[in-house]
């Protein structure tokens, strides 16, 4: 009998409903905890990291960050895995759900914070959602100072004037991309949901829920809109394709967004790091990228790296990598 999980989260945070949507789908019995107020104690014995999501089991065994929760889950409940068997299109499907964590949330959260109106529905959900005990008066105030904060923070994901351009540019053509690619199938490995799908929907998900990037999604791509609203129960619907068949459209997803945005700027931030250096900046695509370096980030790179290398045949891999401008980063260690 499956373990018992309690998910501390929040529907705003991508991290949070990427490993809520996992437990759905394997099925896994668990109870989602909005953070709030109420349970702000519990949740403060147990973190170790003031993030979330927060997963505990029966034990109150804590496990924090989403990758590592959903890795440790998945080895716990192998059935119904979210690993294509292929070891090539395993790696492709870690290699887009870390873009997703890194490059994707630089998506949602410029655009939530880059706006009024977005900055306005943001700040008051995230007010209701902290102290839902609120008198109107008080949620206006805590809104507002949500609102200033999370302003000042958006440097962190490199969002600015530089940047900005460059962010709402790769996510325009991202959705587009996608969209003809889910047109062809329901998720985007094939028939049943893969660990990218869970990374990537996570982000979206967000940002449809979002003032002006949910007008953008619904107005654009319908047939991501439909994949955003599958996952948020999937379910196996087939099996994995192989590349031959996600070539065609997964491909072009992968040259423009992963190979000539995401690793090229987690090489040069981590670069950055080992320079020692305030500031960097790097050519992405037509744009060139400034930002302050994020050590985290550098992790995220050390950790792909380390899954390529422990890939046993690569023949198959490096042809995909190379075919979409990804194996030399990927590669040098």
């Amino acid at each position: 009998m499956a373990k018992h999980y309690r998910i501390f989260g929040a529907e705003m945070s991508p991290y949070s409903v990427k490993v809520r949507a996992y437990c759905r789908y394997k099925n896994l019995p668990h109870q989602w905890l909005i953070r709030n107020e109420h349970n702000q104690a519990e949740y403060q014995r147990h973190a170790k990291l003031p993030i979330i999501p927060l997963v505990l089991d029966e034990e109150d065994q804590a496990l924090q960050d989403s990758t590592p929760i959903i890795e440790t889950l998945e080895q716990a409940h192998p059935d119904t895995t979210i690993y294509p068997q292929n070891p090539a299109l395993k790696f492709i499907s870690q290699l887009l759900e870390e873009f997703a964590d890194e490059w994707g949330n630089k998506w949602m959260f410029h655009y939530r914070w880059a706006r009024e109106v977005d900055q306005i529905a943001s700040s008051r959900r995230l007010a209701l959602m902290m102290k839902p005990s609120a008198s109107e008066e008080e949620n206006n105030q805590m809104a507002e100072m949500v609102r200033q904060h999370m302003v000042g923070r958006v440097f962190f994901v490199g969002s600015n004037d530089n940047n900005a351009a460059l962010i709402e540019g790769s996510f325009l053509e991202a959705i587009e991309q996608l969209n003809k690619h889910l047109a062809e199938r329901p998720y985007l490995m094939g028939g049943r949901p893969s660990l990218a799908d869970f990374g990537l929907w996570g982000q979206l998900y967000c940002t449809w829920t979002d003032p002006t990037t949910g007008a953008l999604i619904e107005a654009r791509t319908p047939h991501l809109m439909d994949w955003i609203q599958r996952m948020l129960w999937p379910r196996i619907e087939g099996e994995f394709e192989s590349w031959e068949q996600l070539a065609p459209t997964l491909l072009e997803f992968l040259k423009q967004q992963v190979g000539a945005h995401f690793l090229p700027w987690s090489a040069a931030n981590a670069a950055a790091i080992n320079a020692g250096q305030e500031e960097f900046s790097v050519q992405l695509g037509d744009g060139n990228w400034q930002q302050k370096p994020q050590k985290y980030h550098a992790k995220s790179l050390l950790a792909l790296r380390t899954k390529y290398q422990a890939v046993a045949d690569k023949t198959e891999l490096d042809n995909i990598l190379g075919s979409a401008d990804c194996l030399t980063i990927l590669s040098n260690v």
